[in-house]
């Protein structure tokens, strides 16, 4: 059994080898909604790196919906964004045009966000009526739905806390944003994958070390988003812009500056940058291991071989696209690549645990 989540482990009861017709039509559902959510986490590290997360100063989820259409709703907006910090601190004397290109990024993103909400309720509740949902998914599918709508929440308190004096959201609030996004993603994708595969395979021997390792690899991808998480908050990717050492040094001057001690590793940049830089290192360690193990066993399933592989491939890739993302100094594109990559290096490794469990 998989460590992903705790909250599925009764979401795979005991199946056929073969899905179902409707077990079929549930998971192409299912990975339908993780590509949405894949998208919104993109767009989501476009809003963030344009700036654009607090031109929308309201939560209105119905109401919001509509965006501006008259040139006095232009206005009206505009005049409520010119009275957040962000304005008076930073864009002061911005025109209406540059803010309409910020506003546009905040609304595609929450927009993305209700879809993939009605893209979620709507079959579900369709598969429901029509007793549809396979013994044991019920409720967690129910479940996934309210994580969807916690998320939404969960960013509208995010955007308040840039709203008050620092024009800047708080990076614990950004960092459990951008996470429940990817455990989102990441439950749909193993639910899609256990109504596809259902057999599970007996792994003994070698196989199980191969299983361990992959989780090992599971845990470094979820601690690099949420490292990655504080290093966006922080914006600490503007700082220490050297590989592979950071300004001359390989642990950075400064790493414990702050007093206590433990405050350093959620508001000194050094630190955060850091720890993000060592979970990457330690990431390309484990997944070697992995590939070797994998490769080496005899009884580990072609599925596994398989993901193991492309996992290999997308963490190579991820790095090649941090270490430019970090020598650039964060550019929008090299930003958003970086954010993107991460989310398939994620949704790799589960695919990976998954064929192992």
């Amino acid at each position: 059994m998989s460590t992903v989540s705790p909250f599925l482990r009764h979401a795979l009861p005991a199946s056929p080898a073969r899905p179902s017709s409707a077990e079929r039509a549930i998971a192409a559902w299912l990975l339908a909604c993780c590509a949405l959510v894949f998208t919104v986490i993109v767009v989501g590290g476009i809003t963030r790196l344009s700036h654009a997360g607090l031109s929308i100063t309201e939560w209105q989820p119905i109401v919001g919906t509509v965006p501006p259409l008259s040139p006095a709703d232009w206005e009206a907006v505009f005049a409520k964004y010119r009275e957040t910090p962000e304005y008076q601190q930073v864009n002061r004397g911005m025109s209406l045009e540059a803010f309409k290109r910020i506003y546009w990024w905040e609304y595609v993103h929450r927009l993305l966000g209700r879809l993939v909400g009605v893209a979620f309720i709507v079959p579900l509740a369709v598969f429901a009526w029509r007793r549809r949902i396979p013994e044991g998914y019920g409720w967690t599918l129910a479940g996934v739905f309210v994580l969807g709508a916690l998320q939404g929440a969960l960013g509208w308190y995010m955007v308040q806390s840039g709203l008050v004096d620092d024009p800047r959201v708080s990076q614990f609030r950004l960092t459990a944003h951008l996470t429940l996004a990817f455990l989102i993603l990441g439950a749909m994708l193993w639910l899609a994958l256990s109504l596809l595969h259902p057999r599970r395979t007996r792994l003994r021997g070698a196989a199980l070390s191969a299983r361990r390792w992959s989780r090992i690899a599971f845990a470094c991808v979820l601690a690099m988003v949420v490292t990655g998480g504080f290093v966006a908050g922080l914006r600490a990717g503007k700082a220490y812009n050297t590989f592979p050492l950071m300004n001359g040094e390989f642990v950075p001057t400064g790493i414990l500056m702050i007093d206590p001690w433990w405050k350093n590793f959620f508001w000194n940049m050094a630190t955060v940058q850091f720890d993000h830089r060592m979970f990457a290192f330690a990431l390309v360690i484990v997944v070697a291991v992995l590939l070797w193990k994998v490769r080496a066993t005899i009884d580990v399933p072609r599925r596994a071989r398989a993901t193991a592989r492309l996992l290999g491939a997308l963490v190579v890739l991820q790095v090649a696209v941090g270490v430019s993302t970090v020598l650039l100094a964060v550019p929008l594109a090299l930003g958003t690549l970086h954010q993107a990559a991460a989310a398939l290096v994620f949704a790799t490794s589960i695919a990976v645990v998954h064929a192992l469990r």
